[in-house]
């Protein structure tokens, strides 16, 4: 018997954005003008896209003189599905991401159970189509069950859909297993993702070692632990020449190793997260549990280096490094308490501190969190250019409110910049050109 006919899919209506301050990183592009999108793709940029023009039967969209943006490009969030929907869901992190302007996501395969074979890869692929939001992809384990000896199947996976290779929210210790993987991987061109952390100096700490954690008497983790990992691993990657990423670098002492191996040549990239580049290790205060993170906030001198680094390019992206978790894993003592915070909707508006801060162009702060990423992991989005896939984030630049965790559309809640004053916000989100979020309260028109 034959199969029926698919029902062939219907034209999605044309859209027309008008009026907006085009910012494309990966063109190095900050003009006025309109964007048409036809078929899911971008057709037209520019001043030449007007209301006059436009297809009769397009949805015409004023942007009132805001920043339309490529959509943020994700590298590194935790959705807990499948095993832990009490903390999240792909259906809730998809809602955050789209509040948050973020389009494109790559989540981590550190659930129940765990992403290292084919089934894993094609359950998030196929709960991602159903989702209908922000586009989700996902890393493959590095090793099975992650437990850091036997490797996976990379290249079958890789085959799947998986975009890199990663144990996490764990380093892999054994040095020749991570030589293995790194040579394995160079073979076919994919992307090695370190937690970087030294584990056994890292064992049982909870927060920076120093001082503050003295007072507090709380067990440290010594900022050394960070550098003394990748140090190691970049000694493999120039044995085998892989493609090697740091994740969520937080000191000074590894922006110095990373940039070394930058400049002599190596495949090297890494990403940091908000928290690294606008919190310290003060924040914990007394015991404030939604302050600890893995790798822990830092020293003020580390944070300042964090930052500094991004204004450098050293640090290639800027990643959420979204980590949801209940009320019980956090309503505990502070050395009992899970690490993490959720961090898909404050993403953006914490990043714009740099910018309007001065610490960096615009432009170079959205090529951290859109064309950047999705280089790295190979993705054709975080661009604005003939033939791209229409993901934007209308963006008004300048307005402010406070952060509001009560109103975050992620499950949990668990993050420290609840009432933070910030600056900026998503007034519109599209993915392949349908609106997944938008603002119902419009800024004043003709802001820049």
């Amino acid at each position: 018997m034959s199969a029926a006919p698919k029902t062939p899919k219907k034209p999605a209506r044309p859209l027309v954005l008008l009026n907006a301050r085009i910012v494309d990183p990966a063109g190095n592009h900050d003009e006025r003008g309109g964007i048409l999108v036809l078929d899911e793709k971008i057709a037209a940029i520019g001043p030449e896209v007007t209301r006059d023009n436009a297809p009769t039967e397009a949805e015409v969209i004023d942007c009132g003189g805001n920043v339309l943006a490529p959509g943020l490009v994700d590298m590194r969030v935790q959705l807990r599905e499948p095993g832990d929907e009490h903390q999240e869901t792909i259906d809730t992190g998809s809602l955050a991401a789209s509040a948050g302007g973020v389009t494109s996501m790559v989540c981590l395969p550190n659930t129940n159970p765990i992403i290292d074979d084919v089934a894993g890869v094609e359950y998030i692929a196929r709960r991602a189509r159903e989702t209908k939001r922000a586009k989700i992809y996902c890393y493959g384990a590095l090793t099975q069950g992650l437990e850091g000896k036997d490797l996976v199947e990379m290249g079958l996976l890789a085959e799947c859909g998986a975009l890199g290779f990663t144990d996490a929210l764990q380093a892999v210790a054994d040095v020749m297993v991570m030589r293995r993987a790194l040579t394995y991987a160079r073979n076919f061109d994919l992307l090695i993702v370190q937690h970087p952390e030294e584990p056994r100096l890292a064992a049982g700490g909870a927060m920076n070692n120093g001082e503050l954690a003295t007072r507090l008497g709380l067990p440290g983790i010594p900022a050394c632990a960070e550098v003394m990992m990748i140090e190691r691993d970049l000694h493999l990657v120039r044995m085998s020449g892989a493609r090697y990423h740091v994740a969520h670098v937080s000191t000074a002492a590894a922006v110095e190793a990373i940039r070394r191996a930058k400049q002599e040549g190596l495949r090297v990239t890494c990403d940091t997260a908000p928290p690294y580049f606008s919190l310290n290790e003060n924040e914990i205060g007394d015991y404030r549990t939604f302050a600890r993170l893995s790798p822990p906030l830092r020293g003020e001198s580390d944070r300042r280096a964090i930052a500094a680094a991004i204004a450098e390019g050293v640090i290639d992206c800027i990643a959420s490094d979204h980590a949801p978790h209940d009320v019980e894993s956090k309503r505990v003592p502070f050395v009992q308490a899970a690490a993490g915070i959720v961090g898909l909707e404050t993403l953006l508006p914490v990043s714009l501190e740099l910018y309007h801060k001065g610490s960096v162009s615009l432009l170079h702060l959205l090529k951290c969190l859109t064309s950047r990423p999705a280089e790295i992991l190979g993705l054709p989005q975080g661009r604005i250019a003939k033939g791209a896939p229409a993901d934007l984030v209308l963006i008004d630049l300048d307005r402010p409110h406070r952060v509001d965790v009560a109103g975050f559309r992620s499950k949990s809640k668990n993050s420290p910049y609840d009432g933070r004053p910030v600056q900026g916000m998503v007034l519109r989100t599209f993915v392949d050109g349908r609106q997944v979020f938008g603002q119902q309260v419009f800024a004043q028109q003709g802001r820049n």
